[in-house]
């Protein structure tokens, strides 16, 4: 179905070509997984499939794409839209009209296809992603997760040959991306749909997939069943790395492979003292205060009467479905966003030399001007680009110590500290995501605020780059910041944070300290606690430590 024929890219002014000869072939009704760390060309192959690539992305394509016989340097994009759906990893840019309902239609009246079979396959995807209450809602008022079921549902409907899918779980909670997840499986199983899937969540996608294609970052692929490919691959989801640290053959894919084969691992950890998951938290005094927060969109309302207090020092992780009201309630407290109810206060910033906002009692972000609130609580969006709008990294630092008008540390000497080595000139939207997301948090801790929230910045992240941001969060919770972290990412949670607050329908129903609430439930307990349970272990780090502990005291 997808044969790639001694093929390579290089875009204009590169030094390197981002593909080189590589050779494969997809056969039809396999579910191939793409994998490799951030910039290594992933996109750049999945681009090929359906003719972006160097039609739309510019560059010298070199070798032959074919898909279901089609030459891609003879057909662009338009002329293969009849086979090949393709979802980008950015569900926004994609969307072209206003509604749930008119979203997934589009394509369909794009390929001249019959109303009424337009009409049957638009209800049979709303209930195939769980999108039928949100049919007659307008795309802007969804949350990320909700958008992106509602970017997959309208490449479905057009039945494609091809499924191309950039990161599609990355803004799905985890119970959505299982059920996005089963209906691709589905859609492979039954209905002979070849679908090619990059995703850096390696947990929830590693079971289901037939092939695994490896970009090991010098522009070649390597491909092969997962089991085999994962045993030396430079990503792997956590079980994999269990499977490596234990000596498993084969490597486990999945968590019940893994606990059939754990038996003798939990015999030797049963004795032994368990290693912290991460750093002992020197939690502080209260530095903000919310209090019947209220969030309401028209009719709906997304954050219902909510309390929360944080506290110096504290890493708190904001679970919940897509939906619950965690963004919502994220640009309450920061004073942006709407709130028709309740009350929020935050102590001045921290850090020498700081122009505090606030009196000794505290301020509400939302009475202050956005300079002002700035140096109370800084927020880090889902889309971090949405806070760059200058031509240069050295502008955006240099305006972002302007605004912050402090005399702690400048914007650059954050962003050294977050991610060295980022050239002044760089334009920011050439950056990876995770240099966007350190670039964005430079600007924001520039001004030193007391809060800082980050709203799923996981997304776009490998594994490598997320322990890099757990360093960060670290870093910010030592230096007696208070750090909350809406995210989906139950493995990075549990690396992360010293507590959790789980919303759902715009309430906490949950509050406690991480390995409390996380293992309370099997939507976000990480593998190695489901693995390994009813050991109290939450990460492979852990696992590590104390397996190496044991092996130096022996």
């Amino acid at each position: 179905m997808i044969r790639f024929d001694h093929v390579g890219v290089r875009y204009q002014g590169a030094a390197e070509p981002v593909l080189r000869d590589v050779d494969l072939v997809v056969p039809e009704g396999e579910l191939c997984l793409v994998v490799g760390r951030t910039g290594v060309g992933k996109s750049t192959l999945l681009g090929a499939v359906n003719g972006l690539v160097p039609h739309f992305t510019g560059g010298t394509l070199r070798g032959r794409v074919t898909v279901d016989g089609r030459d891609t340097a003879d057909h662009p994009p338009r002329e293969l839209a009849d086979v090949v759906g393709v979802v980008g990893q950015d569900p926004v840019a994609g969307f072209t009209t206003d509604t749930v309902e008119e979203e997934l239609a589009y394509a369909m009246e794009q390929l001249a296809i019959p109303p009424e079979t337009m009409r049957k396959r638009v209800e049979e995807t709303l209930d195939l992603l769980g999108l039928a209450e949100l049919r007659h809602r307008a795309l802007h008022e969804l949350s990320g997760g909700q958008q992106q079921r509602v970017a997959i549902g309208s490449v479905l409907t057009a039945h494609p040959r091809v499924l191309v899918l950039d990161e599609p779980t990355s803004a799905l909670d985890p119970t959505a991306a299982e059920e996005v997840l089963a209906s691709i499986t589905r859609l492979v199983h039954d209905l002979g749909v070849t679908v090619l899937l990059a995703e850096h969540r390696l947990e929830r996608v590693v079971q289901y997939a037939d092939r695994v294609v490896h970009l090991p970052g010098d522009g070649t692929v390597v491909h092969g069943p997962p089991a085999e490919l994962f045993a030396d691959t430079s990503v792997a989801p956590p079980v994999v790395h269990l499977g490596r640290l234990a000596g498993w053959s084969p490597l486990p894919l999945s968590v019940r492979d893994a606990r059939r084969a754990a038996a003798p691992l939990r015999e030797r950890l049963s004795g032994l003292p368990v290693p912290p998951p991460r750093r002992a938290a020197a939690v502080g005094e209260r530095v903000l205060e919310a209090r019947g927060v209220v969030v309401r969109y028209g009719q709906v309302a997304a954050v219902r009467e909510v309390d929360l207090e944080l506290r110096a020092g504290e890493v708190t992780a904001l679970m919940g479905r897509n939906g619950s009201g965690k963004s919502s309630l994220l640009w309450a407290l920061q004073g942006s966003g709407p709130r028709q109810g309740g009350s929020v206060q935050v102590a001045g910033a921290v850090g020498a030399g700081s122009k505090r906002a606030g009196s000794k009692r505290g301020a509400d972000p939302k009475r202050l001007s956005a300079a002002e609130a700035r140096r109370l609580v800084g927020l880090v969006p889902q889309t971090p680009t949405d806070l760059l709008y200058l031509e240069t990294v050295r502008d955006e630092l240099a305006q972002a110590d302007r605004e912050s008008a402090t005399d702690g540390a400048t914007a650059r000497e954050i962003l050294d500290r977050l991610a060295p080595g980022i050239p002044d000139r760089s334009h920011p939207r050439d950056l990876s995501e995770g240099q966007k997301l350190a670039l964005v948090l430079a600007v924001q801790l520039a001004a030193a605020p007391t809060v800082v929230l980050l709203d799923e910045p996981t997304r776009g992240l490998d594994y490598a780059a997320k322990e890099a941001l757990v360093r960060i969060v670290d870093e910010l919770a030592a230096e007696g910041r208070s750090v909350v972290i809406s995210t989906h990412d139950v493995e990075f949670v549990a690396s992360a944070a010293d507590r959790v607050v789980v919303m759902a329908e715009g309430e906490v129903v949950a509050d406690g300290p991480t390995a409390e609430v996380v293992t309370a439930s099997p939507t976000f307990a990480p593998q190695a606690a489901k693995v390994l349970a009813p050991l109290p272990y939450l990460t492979i780090h852990q696992v590590s430590a104390a397996l190496d502990r044991a092996e130096v005291e022996r």
